[in-house]
Parts: structure tokens; C-alpha cells; sequence
């Protein structure tokens, strides 16, 4: 009798843990389902990668998270996962975390545009000291699945603030803010092209607003704007390479936004 009981018990329970799992399975998989899959971030990115985008040409990870802040996809653009720098997996899911954060429904801001105001004497200094990295997210799993469809971050929430170029938020065609992509592996300057090529190819450029001299979330390069000027406050030092400026113009003539088809 007592073993007939156990088995139930087992049963019950079994049923019970299978049934929240798959619950849990479907709330994750319906809050990514409007973002880019890893299939579709991988060949936007590794496209946007292989263009002029004024850096040192390298390799490049990029992640997507939604508007919680939950990793939806985690990719890279070499043939292995040290093809490009290791450190700059969890930067890219970083940056994704800060452009989702500090978006809004009617104002994107990139993380190029935190630059300046995160200075001391900026009028947001110490943002990039708050909402740290969840460490044991960054950095749990088989290093085998880093940048595959189960990197180990997604379906996390990974957290982190990061001031430089490279994270953009994701509007819809409806304008709708769904979340944001984060890139790194280059210059700042050239990680922020890429991104801004990338989330264009995935057609999640329909932007509202923002802080850039032409009022989107375009970087805003230091002494390239007026001063003063809201693009100066929310401006980015121009990543020269040997002292040469060889960025600025390619980000000046990077795609435009697009815009919602009744407001053309």
C-alpha cells in the first residue's frame, strides 16, 4: 500500500515539475517571438560585419534581448567562437540590456548617445555603475554553446549597463519598442555601425525619436555637432585609428530609419 502510495506521490509530482517547465518553456519562447531568431541575427549580423564600417575589420558577436531584458538569441560572425574577442559575448548582451533600458516607446537612446552625459559632471553620471551584469548568467554553461541557438545566456535576464557604441533599440513597424540588439568585437565606433546595419536588415529600425542632430538614436560624434547642442550632450568620441578619422563619414551615411507606412 505504502509503495502504491509512493509511486503516485512520484507521479503527481512528476506531472506537476513537467507541467511548469512547459509552462515556462512557452512564456519564454512567445516573449521572443516577435525578435529575430538566431538564425536570422547570425546572417544580418555576419552581412553587416563584411561592409566599410571604419574600424579594424574584425569579427563580431551580437544578442538581442526583449523588453524585459530577457537574451533571446546570442550569435557571432567567424568559424568558432574565438574568431572573435571571447570578452565581447557578454558585452554584446550588455549592450543590448542598456538600449532596451533607457529606450522608450517615443525615444530611443544607443549607447553611443550615453557617452558624454555619463561623465563626471554629466547629468547622468553613475548610470553605468548601476543594473550590474548578472555574473553567474554571463558566465554558466558549456563554453561549447557560447553563440549557438542554446548559448547558455538565453532565456535569462542578464543585466548591465555599457556607455559606448553599439546597442540599439528595436521598434517595429507600428513604432513599437519590442526590445533591443547589442554588438561588440570592434572599435566602439565600428560595433555601432554594424549594429545599426544589422537592426536595418532585420527591419526593426522604424524609430520614433531620439537625441541624434537628426532625431534618432544615430551616434553623435564630438565635435562633429554643434556645442551646444542635446546631440553634444549626448555625444561620442570618434574612434580614430592611428589618429586618422576613418569612421565618422560611413556613420553619417549609414541607412536611414524607416518610417511607419501611414506617416508616409
Amino acid at each position: 500500500m505504502n509503495t502504491i502510495l509512493l509511486r503516485t506521490s512520484c507521479i503527481t509530482a512528476l506531472t506537476v515539475v513537467s507541467a511548469t517547465a512547459a509552462a515556462q518553456g512557452e512564456g519564454q519562447g512567445s516573449s521572443c517571438a516577435a525578435l529575430p531568431s538566431y538564425s536570422q541575427l547570425k546572417t544580418a549580423l555576419t552581412a553587416a560585419r563584411e561592409q566599410a564600417n571604419g574600424g579594424f575589420n574584425l569579427d563580431m558577436w551580437g544578442s538581442v534581448v526583449n523588453r524585459d531584458g530577457i537574451v533571446c538569441a546570442v550569435a557571432f560572425t567567424g568559424d568558432d567562437r574565438g574568431a572573435q574577442w571571447p570578452g565581447s559575448r557578454v558585452i554584446s548582451a550588455q549592450k543590448a540590456n542598456t538600449a532596451n533600458a533607457f529606450s522608450l516607446p517615443t525615444l530611443a537612446l544607443s549607447t553611443a548617445n550615453l557617452y558624454a552625459a555619463v561623465q563626471p559632471g554629466g547629468s547622468l553620471y553613475g548610470l553605468q555603475h548601476s543594473n550590474p551584469v548578472d555574473t553567474q548568467v554571463a558566465y554558466q554553461g558549456n563554453a561549447s554553446r557560447f553563440g549557438q541557438s542554446n548559448d547558455p545566456m538565453v532565456g535569462s535576464r542578464i543585466g548591465g549597463v555599457n556607455v559606448f557604441g553599439g546597442g540599439l533599440a528595436l521598434y517595429d513597424e507600428n513604432q513599437q519598442l519590442i526590445g533591443a540588439i547589442g554588438v561588440s568585437g570592434d572599435t566602439s565606433c565600428a560595433d555601432h555601425n554594424i549594429a545599426w546595419r544589422t537592426r536595418h536588415a532585420l527591419n526593426l529600425d522604424f524609430v520614433p525619436g531620439g537625441v541624434s542632430a537628426q532625431g534618432d538614436d544615430n551616434i553623435n560624434y564630438i565635435g562633429e555637432v554643434t556645442d551646444p547642442s542635446l546631440a553634444n550632450d549626448f555625444s561620442h568620441p570618434i574612434c580614430a585609428i592611428a589618429g586618422e578619422d576613418k569612421v565618422s563619414d560611413i556613420s553619417a551615411n549609414l541607412p536611414p530609419i524607416q518610417e511607419p507606412e501611414e506617416a508616409q
